[in-house]
């Protein structure tokens, strides 16, 4: 979720958290990363979302974040543990990036040079690990704008793409980058707000009672959280970036 105002993300993680084991096969553990200012709150559980006593409490909690990254997980490299759940976290250029992988990297060993390394053993990390190394070698110790942020991430993410599936999220706290390689869509909702209905839970809300005119927020998942609105699919080898709720031309 991307949003220009703190926005909590109860009902859509509702619905997400029903595919971690009733209405999906993702049943390898869970997280997801909330940003607070410059903190970040960050929940994982190797239990599937459907019966993680901590899916509950988020259920519950409605933290407020404008920008937010949660993951059900599939395991294909990497044993079902702690360490490989996402999303993950690392510090670069005095800012926490979170990061969350739904795909399968075949034969993808690239060499890193210690600053980032993988805690777990799963392809995504080491992604994550090899991007943000990638990153700084291009840009030293100083943040670049988005501009040419964008223009790295999209030759780091084809060239991570060539080994297989690859549809990512990646954010800062002030942004959020999506990429698709296989399967992705999106939908913004602003004013004047509607109700929507979930299609994985029997759950439905209103979203002009609980919103202002100015309020705007982005949702990106691999597939439409809800059955009674139009979600708009990336094209295959496309990264967006989002930005106070909408996606900026690039």
């Amino acid at each position: 979720m991307n949003c220009n105002v703190p926005t909590d993300i109860v009902f859509s993680f509702t619905g997400f958290a029903h595919r971690g084991g009733r209405t999906d096969t993702h049943h390898d553990g869970w997280g997801i990363a909330f940003f607070e200012g410059a903190g970040v709150r960050h929940f994982v559980d190797h239990q599937a979302a459907i019966a993680s006593p901590i899916a509950e409490l988020i259920k519950r909690y409605p933290i407020k974040s404008t920008n937010v990254v949660a993951h059900i997980r599939k395991a294909t490299q990497g044993q079902v543990a702690l360490e490989n759940c996402h999303p993950f976290v690392r510090e670069l250029w005095g800012r926490y990036w979170v990061f969350a992988h739904n795909g399968d990297l075949k034969e993808f060993a690239p060499t890193l040079d210690g600053a980032f390394r993988p805690v777990g053993n799963t392809d995504s990390e080491l992604a994550f690990c090899y991007l943000l190394q990638e990153l700084r070698r291009r840009f030293g110790d100083s943040q670049p704008g988005r501009d040419d942020l964008h223009a790295a991430l999209q030759e780091l993410v084809r060239e991570i793409a060539a080994y297989g599936t690859f549809n990512m999220m990646l954010s800062d706290g002030t942004a959020l980058f999506a990429h698709c390689s296989t399967k992705l869509c999106y939908i913004v909702r602003q004013y004047p707000f509607t109700a929507a209905c979930l299609s994985d839970e029997d759950l439905s809300v209103d979203f002009s009672q609980v919103t202002t005119p100015n309020d705007r927020v982005a949702i990106i998942v691999t597939e439409p959280l809800t059955n009674n609105e139009s979600w708009t699919h990336f094209e295959p080898g496309e990264l967006k970036l989002f930005v106070d709720g909408s996606p900026l031309a690039l």
